[in-house]
């Protein structure tokens, strides 16, 4: 009787070592794949991947501060941006689960200040699936240069954008709100009697031992705290200053890739929230382009190879400075965290190369970004230079057109004044990705800020046809028509 005892014992030693060495197999493999995006300048940041539940990887990658060279560690605390948006949306949940909240009457049930016409039409539910109409403040024309630097209190804030026409009739269509959000917090400040900060550091960090995260303050002296920066192609610059006021439940909190493990893990549980609770933060609520929102959430199905659709739930934030994104796929208990601090990069990419390394599928290699070399060419040598290297590196299969890095550069010479150099490389990018309504939008702005009437308007027009959820483009279109 105990020789097959000790052989199940040896088996199950056994395959405990294979899950050992596949993990690790695992993990070289996102250490180069990571290191490979660091060389090319397209990742700086802390990095973590849980499979089966269990981190398989951690690390950091580049500085934290570059003028001290300290580099990021896992445990370096970076501004989240709108990854923000799902403790938001738990803390409302929360609210609704204990009775002190309903999810479905209007939003002046408690913000009695706030303006009828609007708020009579608007419900909570609306705030958390963006689908409430109330036009994005960080949106509005001059937002960055009028309004980011200055502190205001919620109240103050809300005043800002109560009273603007709603984009369209809530519940009718999807269309990302910082408003909205940022109104959540304001309803819980309202119903507590706390500050939003306050109640959740109550309700979540504290709990859950996050004792790495919580509500940024410029003025703090905060130990770990990455220095935030922006590239403008090869160059490095400190990000812009943004008073967290501003941000506040759309965006202003800090973590670590360690802690955002924490938050994953108790997703899990009931620690928080009741099963019913939990499962209402991840339904499909309404569609939000190829994937759809829950409640602080995207929930996704994502290609598994010849095992069909993976289901996934993520959200991607952006601040002055910093680019995150966490990815979970809850049927396996895996977990992508990438935390960036030089400012807008091509995360989405990344995890979807080490989601393919979790689920052994093919990946595309990292590439140098085309942009990059285009942006010292075009700033610095003028149009011609600039689409002789294009047509010089288009074919080189060491680079690549990336459309987010191609549409910062072409923002960027179009800031400094260089308006023919913008429209070259909108113009690339729209022959790249020619089924993108995002890249005729910027090439119609290019062409606006020039002074051709007529491209804008054939670009902003064929944007919308595009993505008919182009809300600026369709106010443009709609201006240029009227001249």
């Amino acid at each position: 009787m105990k020789k097959p005892i000790k052989l199940f014992v040896l088996f199950f030693i056994f395959q405990l070592s294979a899950l050992s060495v596949f993990a690790q197999d695992k993990a070289k493999q996102i250490e180069q794949l990571l290191g490979k995006y660091n060389e090319y300048g397209q990742f700086n940041g802390s990095a973590l991947v849980a499979e089966n539940g269990k981190v398989i990887f951690k690390k950091g990658f580049g500085s934290a501060n570059m003028e001290w060279n300290i580099p990021n560690q896992p445990d370096t605390k970076f501004r989240l941006g709108s990854i923000s948006k799902q403790f938001t949306a738990l803390l409302i949940v929360k609210l609704a689960e204990e009775g002190k909240l309903k999810l479905d009457v209007p939003i002046t049930t408690y913000l009695p200040d706030y303006p009828k016409e609007n708020g009579d039409k608007i419900t909570t539910h609306h705030l958390l699936t963006h689908t409430s109409g109330i036009p994005n403040y960080t949106d509005s024309p001059n937002f960055f240069k009028d309004k980011a630097r200055n502190p205001y209190t919620p109240e103050a804030f809300v005043k800002t954008f109560s009273s603007l026409p709603l984009e369209f009739t809530p519940g009718e269509k999807f269309n990302y709100s910082n408003s909205g959000y940022f109104l959540l917090g304001y309803i819980i400040e309202k119903i507590t009697g706390k500050t939003y900060e306050q109640y959740l550091q109550e309700v979540i960090f504290t709990p859950l031992k996050m004792v790495n995260s919580g509500y940024d303050h410029s003025d703090v002296i905060l130990k770990n705290r990455a220095a935030g920066y922006e590239r403008k192609g090869k160059l490095i610059t400190n990000a812009a200053y943004l008073d967290m006021s501003i941000p506040y439940a759309a965006g202003s909190l800090y973590s670590t890739v360690e802690d955002l493990y924490l938050w994953d893990q108790a997703l899990y549980t009931n620690k928080l929230l009741s099963a019913k609770s939990m499962e209402s933060l991840f339904k499909p609520y309404i569609s939000a382009g190829r994937a759809f929102y829950g409640y602080g959430w995207f929930v996704d199905e994502v290609n598994n190879g010849d095992k069909g659709k993976l289901n996934s739930v993520g959200h991607g934030g952006g601040i002055n400075g910093f680019n995150t994104i966490i990815s979970r796929y809850p049927s396996d208990k895996n977990l992508i965290v990438l935390l960036n601090n030089t400012g807008g990069t091509v995360l989405g990419e990344m995890n979807d190369a080490i989601r393919a390394i979790l689920y052994n599928q093919k990946f595309e290699q990292p590439k140098r970004s085309l942009a990059f070399e285009l942006l010292e060419t075009f700033a610095n040598k003028g149009t011609k230079a600039g689409i002789d290297s294009y047509n010089k590196l288009k074919n080189d299969p060491t680079y690549n057109i990336k459309e987010n890095d191609m549409n910062r550069v072409g923002y960027q010479l179009l800031q400094d004044g260089k308006k023919k150099e913008a429209i070259e490389i909108f113009k690339i990018n729209v022959e790249t990705f020619p089924k993108s309504g995002n890249v005729y939008d910027s090439l119609g702005e290019a062409y606006l800020a020039d002074g051709d009437k007529k491209l804008a308007i054939a670009n902003y027009t064929k944007s919308v046809e595009l993505d008919p959820s182009n809300e600026g483009g369709k106010k443009a279109l709609a201006e240029l028509l009227k001249k």
